[in-house]
């Protein structure tokens, strides 16, 4: 199994190529079920999770033609299969958002209960409680969700009780092609949201308030192929603009943009971190010092759930105290016993952790948990004296491309073993 070793002390300075988001780029894929035409993606990432999401697509009769090195992916072709088996749902969290367009199309569907990373419930039942009011039969049996609808999907007012981008997004597609108008309140507003709206759009559907917290879809009877570039991803510029925080130096993040990450923006700068944008994307230097800043956790536009690991490592070698306070998900601090190996002060309280920043990290082996508790590893190894070495890197595949290749060439010590 591949591990990453890491010999820490090397400031960062070069430039970082900033990718297409994994989390706008699976929705779109599965947006891909809503047409016999040809959706074509650019601006691809080459992670596991869109392989695994092609692997599932496939299943269900699509197919994938890649293109450009691998950048560019066309997706298309008749659904003869509705069933999405637990062999390849249980690798990846985004694998429900199939349901909504499955049942839009086929008016039913199979779908396994997902799985992915274990950093809280995050229950599906927002997406089966929606896909009821508009006509869906649903029930639960033997850990796969039956959801008929011999009538086809109508139109509906539905109001989540939270903000649930997954549940968003599902109930977003599958209104698509519903008989009369759907509104969707209280709906999460994250770039990738406007991302695959945006697409719909381009593929004929009709939805407006776009980027607000109230979707309103007016369902049509067919939509059509188009052409979509996925949107920077917010949360790789996020870790790269840690890293240079927490190695020192200054890194040009290429392609990526400052209006998808102010909040994380502001809780760097307040750290000692300067985030402006250049030419091409965003320049990221750390000035004379890290701060201990103290952060919560939020839906958009507030401070990501996704970053909180990466934050944290930036914080346990800042100069004072920080409290992190996560709201997203209950189950997120699985980093924190991790990062005490290398010798961080992190006490975790419920939803609360208090970082007490250290001079010095030291290098240790350490294992992933999740996808970015992974990187935040990787980010501490950066600052830490001697070597880490941190395993369980697949979890670092799913959502990082050539973590190792990319920091490499802006000088830090790293390597897959």
């Amino acid at each position: 199994m591949d591990r990453i070793l890491i010999k820490g002390g090397r400031p960062l300075h070069g430039e970082i190529p900033i990718r297409g988001a994994k989390n706008a780029a699976l929705p779109l894929m599965t947006a891909g079920l809503l047409t016999d035409e040809r959706l074509v993606l650019s601006n691809v990432p080459l992670l596991a999770d869109l392989h695994t999401m092609g692997e599932l697509l496939a299943q269900h009769g699509v197919a994938m033609e890649p293109g450009d090195g691998g950048r560019t992916l066309s997706i298309g072709g008749r659904i003869t299969n509705t069933l999405a088996p637990y062999d390849i749902v249980r690798k990846m969290r985004a694998s429900i958002l199939v349901l909504g367009p499955l049942l839009a199309r086929c008016r039913e569907a199979k779908v396994s209960l997902p799985g992915g990373c274990a950093i809280g419930a995050r229950p599906v039942d927002l997406h089966l409680k929606g896909l009821e009011q508009m006509g869906a039969e649903i029930r639960l049996e033997g850990g796969y969700v039956h959801a008929a609808v011999p009538q086809g999907l109508r139109g509906a007012d539905i109001v989540f009780p939270f903000v649930s981008v997954g549940a968003t997004e599902n109930l977003l597609m599958a209104a698509t092609l519903a008989q009369g108008r759907s509104v969707l309140a209280n709906a999460a507003r994250e770039p990738e949201i406007t991302d695959l709206a945006d697409c719909l759009v381009a593929m004929g559907a009709r939805i407006e308030g776009i980027g607000t917290d109230q979707l309103v879809v007016e369902g049509v009877a067919s939509l059509h192929g188009a052409a979509h570039p996925i949107v920077p991803d917010r949360i790789e510029t996020g870790t790269y603009a840690c890293a240079a925080g927490i190695a020192g130096g200054a890194v040009t993040l290429l392609g990526a943009r400052l209006d998808h990450m102010a909040a994380l923006a502001v809780a760097l700068a307040e750290a000692g971190v300067e985030v402006s944008e250049t030419a091409g994307g965003l320049l990221v230097r750390r000035l004379n010092g890290l701060h201990g800043t103290d952060m919560k956790t939020e839906p958009y536009p507030g401070f990501p759930t996704d970053m909180q690991a990466q934050f944290m490592s930036l914080m346990s070698v800042a100069e004072g105290a920080a409290m992190i306070t996560e709201t997203i998900f209950e189950n997120r601090f699985m980093h924190a016993p991790e990062l005490n190996r290398m010798g961080a002060r992190i006490n975790v309280h419920g939803s609360s952790a208090i970082v007490r920043g250290v001079r010095a990290l030291q290098g240790a082996p350490v294992m992933a948990t999740d996808l970015r508790a992974s990187v935040s590893l990787v980010l501490a190894g950066l600052a830490a004296q001697g070597e880490t070495i941190v395993n369980r890197v697949y979890h670092l595949d799913r959502g990082y491309e050539s973590v190792e290749r990319k920091l490499g060439a802006c000088g830090a010590e790293i390597e897959r073993i």
